[in-house]
């Protein structure tokens, strides 16, 4: 019996593209969705084997939507993809407990084949580079000091150097060298590169950089030193 399918992707060449992957392998094809409000009821009419989504949607989050999804319909396989390559969404496809994740410049039968796993296992989760991603993960920790990770995460939540002082209980300048051995270890100049490159390494995740912070506490803007 051939695995039914719901495409759900913002644009309409992508959907076709996926559409052209698919057919004559198995897989049917039942539907397809331009935004996650769509996708919702043709989920509800067409009730698939699996459903592919698109991270970046253009009325929401499609990991998000797929969080939801894993809690209402357990036994539904979910296939994340995601226009860019970064190790933070690998892990939040995992944590959002998806069957796969997948990026969009993937070959074609890595998406026939995370269909397939989705299909057959939904409660596993399949990426490729997963094990390198977390290698990369576990490179980031390694690489920044316990008392050097609370830096990063208070230069996360915007704290000045003197504010991140008085946080630790330190001195102005003890506090200035630990910021400054972030930025070193890291390879970057200031705070916002600082954030970004601990982003791609997993050491900090997209959910805790964004969560409760306007976008002006997470990545500053300013005209010189972010520190």
């Amino acid at each position: 019996m051939a695995i039914r399918l719901v495409i759900i992707d913002g644009h309409t060449l992508c959907r076709h593209g996926l559409a052209g992957i698919v057919a004559g392998n198995g897989i049917e094809l039942v539907g397809e969705a331009a935004t996650l409000a769509d996708a919702w009821i043709q989920i509800d009419i067409l009730d698939p084997d699996v459903v592919l989504v698109d991270v970046a949607m253009p009325d929401g989050d499609g990991l998000v939507m797929s969080t939801r999804l894993r809690v209402e319909r357990p036994e539904l396989g979910i296939v994340v993809m995601a226009g860019a390559e970064a190790d933070d969404l690998v892990f939040r496809a995992m944590e959002a407990r998806v069957s796969a994740y997948v990026s969009k410049s993937a070959a074609p039968q890595d998406f026939l084949a995370a269909i397939r796993s989705a299909a057959v296992a939904p409660g596993l989760f399949a990426a490729n580079g997963l094990a390198e991603a977390m290698g990369r993960r576990r490179a980031g920790e390694l690489l920044l000091s316990p008392r050097e990770r609370q830096v990063l995460h208070l230069l996360m939540d915007g704290l000045s150097i003197a504010e991140m002082a008085r946080a630790m209980h330190l001195s102005h300048s003890t506090a200035k060298t630990y910021t400054s051995r972030v930025y070193e270890k890291l390879g970057v100049a200031n705070r916002a590169q600082a954030l970004m490159k601990a982003l791609r390494l997993g050491v900090i995740r997209q959910g805790e950089l964004f969560e409760d912070r306007p976008l002006s506490t997470a990545f500053p803007s300013c005209k010189g030193s972010l520190i």
